[in-house]
C-alpha cells in the first residue's frame, strides 16, 4: 500500500467513526426508569452499596452456554474459526469444516438434558455460597432466556428452555441473591471477526467460513427463517465501528434481561461502561445504570442492585462495584469491590478435570480470606458441563471451601476491614494479575505467618486467620497495643493459651488443628 492509500484509508476511517459518532448523539434510547438517578457519573455516584452485597463474601458464578457442548474451554465460538488454533482442530475432527458447519450449527446440539438450578443451587448454598450468578449470554451473543429482541436464543433453539428463568427462579426459592453476566456488548462486533474468514491452506483453502451468511441462504435448512446476522452480526468490513443498529439491539436486550427477571446484581464483561472496548457513547450504559438503579428502587424501596464493570477510576467505583478479573486489590480499598475467577477456565473444559488442573481448594480458602480483608468479594466459576452438570473434582472442591467455612464463616460473613489488612511475607509481594489488582493465586504459598485481619460490624471483635497452620507458637505482631480480653480459635474445643506482650500476641499451639489450610482466631476486644 503506498502513502496516498494509507491516507485514503485513514480518511475513510475517520469519516467512518464520524458518521457512527453523529448517528449515536441522535440515537433515541430507550428512558430509564424514573427516580433519583440520571444518566450521568455524577449522579450515579449518589450509589450507596448495599448491605447483601457487603455481608455475602462468597458467590459462585455459572458460565454456561452452548460453547460448553464442546467441552473445550473458553472462546470455542470464535477460536474455531482460526486455523491452527485447538478449538479449529476440534472442530473440524469432530463436526466437520467451519465452511459447511458453523457455530450456529452447534446450536441446537445443546440440550442441557440433566439441568437442574435447585439441585445445583442447594450444593453451593449447603456449602457457603451467599450469591449465584448465571451467563446470561457471552460474546457468541447467544441469549440463554426468553429474550425478545434476539431470536437465536435458548427457548428457540438447543434446550428450548429459559435458563435465566430456571436459575432466578431456584435461587428466590431458596433465598440467594441471584446476579446475571452479559458478555457481549463490546465483544460480539469484532469477536466473531474471523467467521468472515477463510483457510488460507489446506484442501478447503479459500472456502469462506459461514459468517457472512444471511436469511436468505437459510431456505430449506434448519435455520429457516433466521438470520445468520443477528446471531454473527459480521455484516460489516473487518475493523469497522459498530452500527447504531447494533448497539441499540444490545441495550434492548439487556434492558429486558433486567426488567423481566429483576437480578439483584448484573456484571458486565467491560472497561466502565458497556461497549467500552467498542468506543461508542457512554450514554449506552449510563443510561441502562440510571434504570437498574431506580427500577431497584421502585422494586424494594431502597437500592439493592449491584452493578459490576472493570478498569474503574475512583469516581466510578463510587457508583459501581470494581471488579478485577481473575486479580485481586492490592490493599483495603474504600469501596466494595469483587474479585471474579475461574478453578479452570470459563467455559467447561474436559481436559482440565482429566489432567487434574483446577485450582484447589487450598488456594481457593487463603485466597478468599485475603479479598475479604480488603474488603472484597469472591465470585468463583465453577463450569458447568454441555450436559447442565458439575463433574466430581469440582463437587469435592466446593464441598471443601464449603467444610472450611462452616467452621470459620463468623471471620469471612457480614465482616468488615480492620486498620490494616495483614502481616506477614505475603504482604510485601506484589505480583501483577492477569488484567488487574495482583495475581488471584501468587506462585508463592502463603504460610502461616500471613495473617488476615477482619472484624465484626460492631467492632467488637477482631479476627485473625492464618493463611497456614502454624507449627510452633503463633506471634500476631499487628495487635500490640490493642486490650484484648479472650481469645478463640474456632473449630477447636481446646483451651487456647494466649498472652499479650509489647510485641503482640502470641498463640501457642493446639493439639490438633481444625484445618489442614487455614485456621481463625477471634479475639474478643475490651
Amino acid at each position: 500500500m503506498n502513502l496516498k492509500q494509507i491516507k485514503l484509508s485513514a480518511l475513510l476511517l475517520v469519516l467512518s467513526l464520524s458518521a457512527v459518532a453523529a448517528e449515536t448523539n441522535s440515537l433515541q434510547l430507550a428512558p430509564a426508569a424514573a427516580g433519583p438517578f440520571l444518566a450521568g457519573w455524577d449522579s450515579l455516584t449518589n450509589y450507596d452499596f448495599p448491605e447483601w452485597f457487603r455481608d455475602a463474601k462468597f458467590g459462585i458464578w455459572a458460565c454456561w452456554t452452548p460453547q460448553c457442548e464442546a467441552e473445550h474451554g473458553d472462546w470455542y465460538a470464535r477460536r474455531m474459526y482460526v486455523q491452527g488454533e485447538a478449538d479449529y482442530t476440534n472442530h473440524l475432527e469432530r463436526w466437520g469444516h467451519p465452511s459447511k458447519l458453523g457455530y450456529k450449527d452447534i446450536l441446537p446440539l445443546w440440550k442441557g438434558e440433566h439441568f437442574e438450578p435447585a439441585k445445583l443451587w442447594k450444593f453451593y448454598q449447603a456449602n457457603g455460597a451467599k450469591y449465584f450468578m448465571a451467563e446470561a449470554v457471552h460474546s457468541d451473543n447467544f441469549d440463554v432466556w426468553n429474550s425478545k429482541y434476539q431470536p437465536w436464543n435458548s427457548v428457540n433453539i438447543g434446550p428450548h428452555k429459559d435458563i435465566i428463568g430456571a436459575w432466578s427462579a431456584a435461587a428466590r426459592q431458596l433465598g440467594l441473591r441471584f446476579g446475571v453476566s452479559v458478555h457481549n456488548g463490546g465483544w460480539s462486533w469484532r469477536w466473531y471477526e474471523p467467521a468472515q474468514g477463510a483457510d488460507t491452506n489446506g484442501p478447503l483453502a479459500g472456502a469462506p467460513y459461514d459468517g457472512k451468511l444471511t436469511k436468505a441462504d437459510g431456505k430449506g435448512k434448519w435455520w429457516d427463517g433466521l438470520d445468520p446476522q443477528d446471531l454473527y452480526c459480521q455484516n460489516h468490513a473487518p475493523g469497522a465501528p459498530p452500527s447504531v443498529a447494533y448497539c441499540e439491539n444490545f441495550c434492548r436486550r439487556t434492558q429486558q434481561l433486567w426488567d423481566d427477571y429483576r437480578p439483584d446484581m448484573i456484571y458486565f464483561d467491560e472497561g466502565h461502561v458497556p461497549m467500552h472496548y467498542l468506543h461508542v457513547s457512554d450514554s449506552y450504559g449510563l443510561n441502562l445504570y440510571a434504570h437498574f438503579y431506580n427500577s431497584s428502587l421502585a422494586w424494594h424501596g431502597t437500592n439493592e442492585a449491584v452493578i459490576t464493570a472493570k478498569l474503574l477510576n475512583p469516581k466510578e467505583r463510587k457508583a459501581l462495584v470494581y471488579d478485577i478479573e481473575r486479580g485481586k486489590a492490592a490493599g483495603i480499598l474504600p469501596e466494595p469491590w469483587q474479585t471474579d475467577t475461574c478453578i479452570g477456565n470459563w467455559h467447561y473444559d474436559r481436559a482440565l478435570f482429566e489432567k487434574h488442573k483446577y485450582k484447589t481448594a487450598a488456594q481457593i480458602i487463603p485466597m478468599l480470606c485475603d479479598i475479604v480483608s480488603k474488603n472484597g468479594n469472591l465470585m468463583l466459576s465453577v463450569p458447568v458441563r454441555a450436559d447442565g452438570t458439575i463433574d466430581a473434582e469440582e463437587q469435592k472442591i466446593v464441598a471443601d471451601i464449603g467444610a472450611w467455612l462452616r467452621v470459620n464463616g463468623e471471620a469471612i460473613y457480614a465482616t468488615r476491614p480492620w486498620k490494616i489488612y495483614g502481616e506477614g511475607p505475603s504482604t510485601q509481594s506484589q505480583e501483577k494479575g492477569q488484567f488487574d489488582g495482583q495475581k488471584d493465586v501468587g506462585s508463592k504459598p502463603f504460610t502461616a505467618e500471613d495473617i488476615r485481619f477482619t472484624q465484626s460490624k460492631d467492632g467488637r471483635s477482631l479476627y485473625a486467620i492464618a493463611l497456614g497452620v502454624p507449627s510452633g507458637p503463633m506471634k500476631i505482631k499487628s495487635v500490640a497495643g490493642e486490650k484484648i480480653s479472650q481469645v478463640t480459635l474456632f473449630g477447636s474445643p481446646e483451651n487456647i493459651a494466649w498472652e499479650s506482650d509489647p510485641e503482640g500476641l502470641v498463640i501457642q499451639p493446639v493439639k490438633n488443628w481444625p484445618s489442614g489450610v487455614a485456621v481463625s482466631f477471634s479475639m474478643k476486644l475490651k
